[in-house]
């Protein structure tokens, strides 16, 4: 795999920009007062400027039908020389509608942050299709705007991640995870939202040590995506740490069986060298879940490649940061997943 290109890391007073190429929900009047407490926290936690493109706070209903205007505000903050990240409101379930408007050479030539999870996968394939890394992480409505304050775990990640460029290093699981399902509602600002306890990385396959370039998302969109020219040829994913993780939706067992089935299917199994796999939201199918991997890469003879669970991205708060194409190592042994690369320059 050729490497992918690293955009500049971030240093305080420098600008970030506010997208919104999946949902445009951030500019509901009904949920304004939470995009402005994720615009704040931009600017008091990690001290940086930020500029809201034309477009991202437009509404649902604008966002649905102008595809073409959410992908010229990510070319103008693409091409704008003042900002050095791209922030994501939020995900949503349309964005591979972009793709006829992108334009590769526009990113290729402006590496830059740009950040998101779950819908936002589909622009993290066309980034890699660029060449460029991105970054599986927060988003704006969610994790910036995170109610009473954000986490200690995702703010670490963040300026482990953006803010320095040596070797991420170490990448624990959360010891605790937020509970989904307190309303976005102005009444709940000041409500912190419930923690659990979480585990730990639990081993569901392997031995040794696995090392690769890191390649992923979300399971439902790697369903959607495959057919699709968005989706990075299969080449891409030879000697790769593959990360996975799913939705809010709750995919039953038996089409998450489905879901997994297809890596063997498409050959992808037999390129990885390893996989580390996001906690489901709130525990549901949980241990289902482990299951359905388990038979599954027995199925197609994968019983010693090391597979980790319950790691902590993706549809998890609090959430660490997964950078595109950078190295990584799952240790069986010692229950470690490492980035040994740096993820910004």
């Amino acid at each position: 795999m050729e490497r992918l290109i690293k955009p500049s890391k971030l240093s305080k007073g420098d600008t970030v920009a506010i997208v919104s190429p999946s949902s445009g929900y951030a500019g509901e009047e009904e949920v304004l007062w939470r995009t402005e407490v994720g615009i704040q926290r931009l600017k008091e936690v990690f001290g940086l400027k930020v500029k809201v493109m034309p477009h991202a706070l437009k509404g649902s209903d604008f966002t649905y039908n102008h595809p073409e205007k959410r992908v010229d505000d990510l070319h103008q903050a693409l091409e704008d020389p003042e900002v050095k990240a791209i922030i994501c409101t939020l995900g949503g379930d349309d964005s591979v509608r972009l793709w006829p408007y992108i334009d590769l050479n526009i990113i290729r030539n402006n590496p830059k942050i740009f950040s998101g999870y779950s819908d936002t996968t589909a622009l993290h394939f066309m980034f890699y299709q660029a060449g460029i890394s991105s970054f599986y992480g927060p988003l704006l409505l969610t994790d910036f705007a995170e109610n009473v304050s954000m986490d200690d775990y995702t703010v670490q990640s963040i300026n482990q991640t953006w803010f320095q460029n040596g070797p991420v290093g170490n990448v624990p699981a959360s010891p605790q995870i937020r509970k989904y399902g307190l309303k976005w509602d102005e009444k709940n600002k000041h409500i912190n939202r419930e923690s659990f306890d979480s585990n730990g990385y639990e081993i569901l396959n392997g031995k040794g040590k696995a090392t690769g370039h890191l390649i992923g998302g979300c399971m439902e969109l790697f369903h959607s995506l495959k057919a699709t020219d968005v989706f990075p040829d299969k080449d891409v994913f030879e000697g790769a740490i593959l990360f996975i993780e799913t939705a809010e939706v709750h995919a039953s067992p038996w089409l998450m069986e489905d879901y997994v089935r297809a890596f063997g299917s498409m050959g992808i199994f037999d390129k990885i060298n390893g996989v580390i796999i996001g906690r489901p939201q709130d525990d549901v199918y949980y241990e289902e879940y482990k299951e359905v991997w388990v038979k599954m890469l027995k199925e197609w003879n994968q019983e010693d490649m090391p597979v980790f669970y319950n790691a902590s991205f993706g549809h998890n708060e609090p959430k660490c940061i997964i950078p595109y194409g950078a190295q990584a190592e799952l240790d069986v042994d010692h229950k470690t997943f490492k980035i040994i690369d740096n993820a910004v320059n």
